[in-house]
C-alpha cells in the first residue's frame, strides 16, 4: 500500500542502498518508488530527474561520512585520542555496508568522480592534520595520511569481498577489536630513529 510522500532524505537514502548494492544502475526511479512505497509521481516533489537525485545523494554521503566526522572528532582536544577516534569512527559500523567500495567502483560517472575526488583531498587534509598534531613533519604527515586513507578503503574492500576469510574486518567479527587497535597502533607508530653507521671494518 502506497504512504504519504517521503522526504527527500528518504530518496537519497534509498538511492544510496542501490548504489551500494548493485551499482549505478540499480538507481532506478521505478525500483526506489517501490522501495519506498510511494508513486514515482512522489519523486517529482524533490527531484528533476534521475540525475539530480544521483547528485544530492553523493552529496549527502559527503555531508554525513566525511564533513560530520570531521566536526566530531575535531571537537576532541587529545591529539592521540582525536587520531584513534577518527579510525575508529571510519572503520566502525557502516551506516550502509558496501557503500564507498561502490563508489569508488563507479568514477567513471562524472557527478561520481567529482565527489569522490572532493572526498578524497578533504580526507588526506585532515589525516595530514592529524598527524601533524601528532607532531610528525609536513612530508611524513602527508606519506602517514596516505598510508593510514589506503587501508582505510583497503578494509572496507576486504569486509564487502571477503568476510569470511577475514572475519576480523567486520565491525563486531570476531578479534574486531584487537585488529583495529593493531592498525591504528601501526599507523600512528613513530618511526624508529636513524641507524648509527658501525666503524668500517679494516680490509681482510
Amino acid at each position: 500500500m502506497a504512504k504519504g510522500r517521503v522526504t527527500k532524505d528518504e530518496w537519497t537514502a534509498a538511492a544510496l542502498r542501490a548504489l551500494a548494492r548493485g551499482g549505478l544502475a540499480a538507481v532506478a526511479v521505478d525500483v526506489l518508488a517501490r522501495e519506498l512505497a510511494v508513486s514515482r509521481g512522489s519523486f517529482y516533489w524533490h527531484f528533476e530527474n534521475r540525475e539530480a537525485l544521483l547528485v544530492a545523494a553523493l552529496e549527502a554521503w559527503e555531508r554525513h561520512a566525511t564533513a560530520e566526522v570531521i566536526t566530531a572528532v575535531r571537537d576532541e582536544d587529545d591529539p592521540w585520542t582525536r587520531a584513534r577516534m577518527l579510525f575508529a569512527v571510519a572503520l566502525g559500523s557502516e551506516e550502509i555496508a558496501g557503500l564507498e567500495p561502490a563508489l569508488v567502483a563507479h568514477t567513471a560517472h562524472p557527478a561520481v568522480a567529482e565527489v569522490v575526488a572532493r572526498v578524497t583531498r578533504t580526507r588526506l587534509d585532515f589525516l595530514a592534520e592529524i598527524f601533524g598534531g601528532l607532531g610528525f613533519g609536513p612530508g611524513e604527515a602527508r606519506h602517514r595520511a596516505l598510508a593510514g586513507y589506503a587501508a582505510y578503503l583497503g578494509w572496507l574492500e576486504l569486509r564487502r569481498t571477503a568476510p569470511d576469510t577475514a572475519p576480523e574486518v567486520l565491525p563486531r567479527g570476531p578479534g574486531a577489536e584487537a585488529a583495529l587497535d593493531h592498525l591504528v597502533t601501526m599507523i600512528l607508530t613513530p618511526p624508529p630513529p636513524p641507524r648509527t653507521p658501525g666503524p668500517v671494518p679494516p680490509p681482510a
